[in-house]
């Protein structure tokens, strides 16, 4: 078992979490080793992908932890998170809070990562116990939202999920994004050309900028 810290450190230490949306747990599991061949080791396997729960399985037998480290996406109970650690998941993400959530999440010392979209809402999911506050949906604010929030609330740890692309991943960061979360700007074009090269690719090209932006701050 990994500690739970340790998973942390990993996923910002990453910077990005590969967000997986597919039609099938096949398009889901190449989806997951094009990204690990670009760079990224958070795979977030959400649960809207046809037998989710058995891809995350599969995802966490088939590669060591220091290659991937697999977690739940689109968890809205916490008979679902629990479902999803029992296979495997590292982390859980939700698009809201869910107190239950956060409490099994806390209960077996896996990252919970809950979504907000208000000063309001990220202050109640930092005092539920969030180790990390999705920003969701970023396409709603852009970078600028970072910064704002991050001025009365400096300790906030946020991811923005959602909006985020190779033209705008290092605006992200440089406003005070702990990582990102991304999903169609990674994978679409693939999926529609049946070629995930196409993500091994951007994985590596987000991982890069990432990095340049983080040498400037």
């Amino acid at each position: 078992m990994i500690p739970k810290y340790e998973t942390l450190k990993r996923i910002l230490d990453c910077g990005i979490i590969a967000v997986v949306r597919a039609k099938s747990p096949e398009q889901a599991l190449k989806i997951a080793e094009a990204c690990k061949e670009g760079g990224i080791t958070s795979i977030e396997i959400t649960m809207t992908v046809p037998g989710a729960i058995d891809v995350i399985k599969q995802v966490a037998s088939t590669y060591p932890k220091d290659q991937i480290l697999v977690g739940a996406g689109t968890v809205l109970d916490a008979e679902t998170a629990r479902a999803a650690m029992l296979a495997g998941a590292e982390y859980i993400v939700s698009p809201h809070l869910n107190q239950e959530v956060v409490k099994i999440c806390n209960r077996y010392q896996k990252i919970c990562m809950p979504g907000a979209m208000s000063i309001k809402e990220i202050v109640e999911a930092m005092e539920a116990g969030a180790d990390v506050v999705k920003l969701f949906p970023g396409s709603l604010f852009g970078p600028k939202a970072i910064k704002a929030i991050k001025g009365p609330l400096p300790q906030a740890e946020l991811v923005p999920t959602g909006g985020v692309s190779l033209d705008n991943v290092e605006e992200w960061i440089k406003a005070g994004a702990a990582a990102v979360g991304v999903g169609g700007d990674l994978t679409k074009e693939a999926i529609q050309k049946n070629d995930y090269s196409i993500i091994t690719q951007k994985a590596r090209q987000f991982v890069e900028k990432i990095k340049k932006a983080r040498q400037k701050l």
